[in-house]
């Protein structure tokens, strides 16, 4: 199966919104607006999108007309603009276990030590015991304390719910600079993994100063296996070639599109097998245990992010449906079709295959300098 453009691509209110990314061109990647169906290149005015969400008011920049949106393919497709990741210098960062399922799921994985055949029975043991519990505390408060403490007493505590019900967020680092997936790129998964899934998330971001300038789409792919022997294996289980897809834009927050959309947001994920399989799935914002602000506070801390930074925020998504064998729930398939949809940013599309198999990155931040100034030179 192919990954071909479609409308659904973007936000059902495109008409009406400001969307920003980044398009690699013959001469190089170029950030972009994109109003009405139009891609304007904006280098001449920011010639990163670091620089771009670094102004007073991205959304007021306008630039030339580079080609019409239906005119974009994949990156490594043949089409003369190629849409890219619609970040490039910002870091990448992941909030982990912000809903209560993901918190009970991440406890399971724990407990069966990675196997996906004993996932189950403990799912059952532990939604019966503490589902309820998770579901109504707010993480930090004196309820979440108790019911911690409540929880240690009867042998069932775990980190994953230190960071699930404690006053403290796990923030991590997903991806280095620039390696992260685009719409339509292949998505990987590392060869030696036999239980892992997507995560469909919103992912906030944010300029040099810690304001938050807009929201896109994100797959945080997810090893279960790797996590679950070990929570010391998490950057090996989040961390690997074109493991990381975000897009297809940032849409701009302004009068019409704000936080307040982002915390009401609905995401829905299809996954389509070569074999005929689908599956589908369901997050909602709404659902969230932390405040999105809460979180883009706890990934500043005591840090500085001087090209600004990107925050995945989390999922309620938990695949526990049976693909193959009865008890063994879901894992990814070369050649799966992910489709990650929110009403207001849109949709990513991604075709997964290993992190060996996926293109090698190859383009970093060297690169991008040396070209930057090569084109200059030229323009000089």
């Amino acid at each position: 199966m192919q990954v071909n453009w479609s409308s659904q691509a973007l936000p059902v209110d495109h008409a009406d919104a400001v969307l920003a990314g980044r398009v690699l061109t013959p001469q190089g990647p170029v950030p972009v607006i994109v109003r009405g169906g139009t891609v304007e290149s904006v280098i001449a005015h920011a010639e990163t999108t670091s620089d771009l969400f670094d102004m007073a008011d991205p959304t007021a920049v306008s630039g030339e007309a580079l080609c019409a949106v239906e005119d974009l393919g994949a990156a490594g497709s043949d089409a003369r603009f190629q849409l890219l990741a619609p970040i490039d210098l910002q870091c990448v960062k992941a909030a982990g276990v912000t809903f209560a399922v993901s918190a009970i799921e991440r406890v399971i994985e724990e407990r069966a030590r990675g196997d996906s055949a004993a996932a189950s029975a403990i799912r059952a043991e532990l939604e019966e015991k503490v589902g309820g519990g998770i579901r109504s505390v707010v993480p930090g408060s004196d309820d979440a304390a108790r019911l911690k403490t409540a929880l240690i007493d009867a042998g069932m505590w775990s980190q994953y719910l230190e960071v699930a019900i404690g006053p403290d967020a796990e923030v991590f680092t997903k991806t280095p600079v620039l390696s992260s997936i685009g719409w339509g790129g292949e998505v990987g998964v590392r060869s030696d993994s036999t239980w892992n899934n997507p995560e469909p998330e919103i992912v906030l971001v944010s300029d040099s100063r810690g304001r938050t300038v807009g929201a896109t789409l994100g797959n945080d792919v997810n090893l279960r296996d790797f996590e679950g022997r070990s929570a010391l294996l998490l950057g090996k289980a989040k961390d690997n070639n074109a493991s990381c897809a975000i897009g297809p834009f940032v849409r701009l927050f302004d009068g019409g599109f704000t936080m307040d959309d982002v915390r009401s947001a609905e995401l829905d994920l299809t996954i389509e097998g070569t074999e005929g399989y689908t599956l589908t799935g369901h997050s909602s914002m709404r659902e969230i245990s932390r405040d999105p602000e809460d979180l883009m506070r706890q990934a500043m801390s005591e840090h500085q992010y001087p090209d600004g930074f990107v925050l995945f925020l989390g999922t309620l998504f938990a695949p526990v449906q049976d693909r193959d064998e009865p008890g063994r729930g879901f894992t990814h398939k070369q050649g799966d079709i992910v489709s990650i949809r929110a009403e207001r940013l849109g949709t990513l599309v991604n075709r997964v295959t290993t992190s060996k198999a996926a293109a090698p990155w190859a383009f970093g931040i060297r690169d991008l300098m040396r070209n930057l100034a090569d084109r200059r030179r030229a323009a000089a």
